[in-house]
């Protein structure tokens, strides 16, 4: 089920990412979700739903990192 606002992202994700990682998690995760709609296009077994918040996880790492407890941008050196 694609999100619609960050208010309906999980718990886990709004309550560990900042929110421009939030906007960028919820946009991977629906694109995802329309893009591996066929199980034809998916790894393995996996779910759409365990395949969308693998490339939403994804997309969020490429500009965050974790920094002990927190999540953080990525500094450009």
């Amino acid at each position: 089920m694609p999100y619609q606002t960050r208010s309906d992202l999980p718990d886990r994700v709004k309550k560990n990412l900042p929110e421009h990682a939030q906007d960028i998690y919820k946009e991977a995760y629906n694109n995802a979700w329309d893009q591996y709609a066929s199980p034809n296009r998916r790894r393995g077994s996996e779910s759409r739903e365990e395949t969308a918040h693998r490339v939403a996880w994804s997309a969020v790492k490429k500009q965050y990192e974790k920094r002990g407890n927190k999540w953080a941008k990525k500094s450009d050196s």
